[in-house]
This record gives structure tokens, sequence and C-alpha cells, in this order.
């Protein structure tokens, strides 16, 4: 039996260890799951013949270097941080590696000890990063097999609520990691390119500079900015496009409520406050606001926002319950953004039975025989319960297809890597199709970048 170690049993390795289950009779697998918390990994595994979970703490040098030893491949789910340590024990003891996150520089590092021992190290195959790579370049490729030239190419990717789930007025839920949504946009003003210059928004400005966007049957969208919309621009063979555009999806109107939080300074992460685990909401809110013996903190709130009583905004902030002097944060030493998401994880967690969705949209613009062309590719995945998320699926079923193929010998191609040449993305794209990954293009005309507020 050929054994794969899947190494970290969180939110995104549901459908990941699902998928590898089915067809563990039909290729010969054992599944072992590892996790620090063994209930975790022993649920996703939910007693299968061909799975084991393990106890696993990544910080145990010895089992985890055992655990290695002993498979044919490593899956790292872990946070991104960790990966590095499993990618060198991977070098050293010959094992071929798949994780959803990003080449870190450290990893990147690996490439000449991975392709010098022939070993595959696969990264960034989730959703995004993964599937939007992936799905890009078969349309580029697709374009320039036909003699067509790029000059526009924006995407869009967002996790969020499903709409038979969106139940409250911000229309959001956490479908991942509450720390990465709370601190998104942080670290630096976000980039990208506009008809051939480059722009720049500061994270003070990010959440008001929203581009929008209509899908077919799920109706509209805003996006901001990713930080770096032009950290692929060589990697897709884009040099000579003028437009390059990257961003986050999320409801109309969310940016503009968001935005509150950022101007107060709630979202940073660089300080503690002090004696927050005695804090009430309402402490927590007022610590940011000018001091007053006479006005109420919501008073206080809209004079320094500017917020009308009969904003729907205000609506979304009452809903949070952040005036509230019964809730306590009960946090030691916590920073800004951690109570934040202490408050938002109260609201915008899925039940069990509600469902998520996750939004890809993509524009590319080309010129050929003269002509200038647009093709818009939209995909949307709806979630099956708090579990079994879209975000889950998305994430795991690229990263499990991808595993199988390697182990196959289908990907052959040696190194640290990303999905983006045909080997890898063609036969992964054409299965994610048979569980509803699908990508829906129109031919539009051609609108240049966008001009709404951007």
């Amino acid at each position: 039996m050929r054994k794969i170690l899947v190494i970290g049993a969180g939110k995104s390795a549901s459908y990941l260890i699902k998928y590898l289950l089915e067809k563990s009779e039909s290729e010969n697998l054992i599944v072992i799951v590892g996790d620090v918390n063994f209930s975790h990994a022993k649920k996703l595994t939910n007693e299968h013949d061909n799975a084991q979970a393990i106890m696993l703490d990544i910080h145990d040098r010895q089992s985890r270097q055992s655990a290695i030893q002993n498979c044919d491949i490593v899956v790292s789910m872990l946070p991104a941080r960790f990966h590095i340590e499993v990618a060198k024990d991977c070098v050293a003891f010959n094992k071929n590696m798949v994780t959803a996150s990003y080449i870190s520089e450290e990893m990147h590092k690996l490439d000449k000890a991975a392709r010098d021992k022939g070993l595959i190290f696969m990264n960034e195959i989730g959703v995004d990063p993964g599937i939007d790579h992936m799905s890009a370049m078969q349309v580029i490729d697709r374009i320039r097999s036909k003699g067509g030239k790029v000059i526009l190419f924006e995407s869009f990717t967002g996790g969020l609520v499903a709409p038979e789930s969106d139940n409250n007025l911000w229309h959001y839920k956490f479908t991942w990691n509450p720390r990465n949504v709370v601190v998104a946009g942080q670290g630096g003003a976000a980039k990208f390119l506009q008809e051939g210059t480059y722009k720049y928004i500061p994270y003070n400005r990010l959440f008001r500079r929203t581009e929008f966007l209509d899908v077919e049957g799920y109706g509209r969208f805003e996006a901001y900015a990713n930080r770096d919309s032009l950290k692929y621009q060589s990697a897709y063979g884009l040099d000579n496009a003028k437009t390059l555009y990257r961003g986050t999806m999320r409801r109309v109107g969310f940016s503009r409520a968001w935005n509150m939080f950022v101007q107060l300074g709630m979202t940073d992460d660089e300080y503690t406050i002090e004696d927050s685990e005695n804090m009430s909401y309402r402490d927590f809110v007022n610590a940011f606001l000018p001091y007053s013996p006479t006005d109420s903190v919501e008073l206080k709130f809209r004079h320094a926002l500017k917020i009308d009583q009969d904003d729907i905004v205000w609506d979304k902030l009452i809903e949070l319950d952040i005036f509230s002097s019964k809730k306590m944060v009960n946090l030691k030493n916590a920073t800004p953004a951690e109570i934040l998401q202490k408050i938002l994880m109260e609201k915008w967690t899925l039940d069990a039975h509600e469902k998520d969705m996750i939004v890809m949209y993509h524009k590319f613009g080309y010129e050929l025989d003269g002509k200038k062309h647009q093709i818009d590719s939209t995909m949307v995945t709806i979630g099956e319960d708090q579990t079994y998320t879209a975000m889950a699926k998305t994430v795991g079923l690229p990263v499990a297809i991808a595993t199988l193929a390697i182990l196959n010998e289908k990907i052959t191609t040696p190194g640290v890597q990303m999905p983006i040449t045909k080997e890898v993305y063609e036969p992964i794209l054409k299965e994610l199709e048979n569980y509803g990954i699908a990508f829906k293009e129109t031919e539009v005309p051609y609108l240049g970048y966008n001009p709404l507020n951007l």
C-alpha cells in the first residue's frame, strides 16, 4: 500500500481527505492524517479501513521526521509558516510534497535541492492561489495559441456566505482563517498596473477604492485590490500587458462598512491593549474615540466617522453588539485586531448546516488580428455544510488531485513550483469539473480598465 501523509486536519482538509479515502481502494492507498489535535484527525478519517489518524506535533522533530520517513508523499495543510520545516525533511528523506500556500522565500531557496534530487514540491495548488492560476493560464495559453496578445488581466476571488445562508446585514461569514480577514491588506500599499500606469492604494484608502462585478445568477459584488497584483506578471508571461489587477470579492457595501474599523485603528495588530481582558466591547470601541464627559460612545462614534443615524452602516454596527457593556473581551494582552476578530466570530461563524460560497471572476483582454476582444470567466461553488465547505472543496480537491497525479507520475517536472504548466493544470481542471468546479466563459465587448472608482 502506498502511504500519503497529510499533516494538518484543519478546516480546509475535509474534502482533501474525503477524496483520497474514496480513491484509496482503487489506488492502493493508506491515508495517514496527523494533527496536534488527535480528535480532529480522527474525525476526518472517520474510522475508514484505509486511514490512520495520528497525533503529530510539528514542533516535535523526532515524531515529525518519523512520520515523513514512513510515507511516499507529504501533504502539508499546516499554517504557511510551518511548511518550511516539513519541506526540509522532505529534501532530507527524498519525499515529494504538496501545499496550498504561497511559495515563501525560504521555500523557493529549496528549488535547487529539490531539482537535484528529482523531487516535486507543488505549492499554491488550492483555490487562491491555485484554481485561479490554473484557470487563468488555461485561457491565456489558449489566446496565445491562436496568435493573440493578452493586454489586460483582472482576477478576483471571494470566500463568502452562500445566498441561502446569508442572514446578516454584512452579507458575510468567515469561511477561512478569521485572522487573515481582519488583517487583510496591511503591510504596504496595494499596487497594480492600469492602462500602462502603475497605481498604488495605501491601506487607509484600500476599502474605498472598489470595482463592481456582476455574476449571472448571483447578483452584484465589489472587489478591493490585493496587496501585490504584479506578483505573477512574469510567471504568467504578461510582461507586456497594460492592465494587471487582482482583488478580493465581497458583497456590495461590505468594504464601506469595514473601512470604519480601519479608520479607527481596530484592525491594527502591532500593539497590545492594556487590561484588555477586563474590557467590555463598549470599552474597546471607546478606547479609540475622543474623551467626552457628556457624549455617549454611540454619538462619538457617529460623529468621528460622519455616520448618519439612518445609514445602513449604523445598523451593521448594532448587529455586531460592539456597543455592548455586558459582553467582555476576556483576552489578555490582546491586539486591537485580536479583539475585533473575537467580536466578529460571534456573529460571522457558520452554523452547522449553513453553507459558504466561493466566487471567482477573471477578465482577459487581448488583441487578435488587429482587433481587441475580451473574455469574462466566472466560477461559483456552494458548500454543503460547516465541515464540507466550498472553501475546503476548492482548496482540498486540487491538492488531492495533484498529490495523486504526482504519486502516479503523471506530473514529473521536479522543483519548487506552482500549477501554471499544461502538464499540471489541464488534467486537474478537467477532473474538478466532475465535482462541479467549472468556469463559464463569455465573450464580451472589450471594455479596457474599469473606470468606476479605481
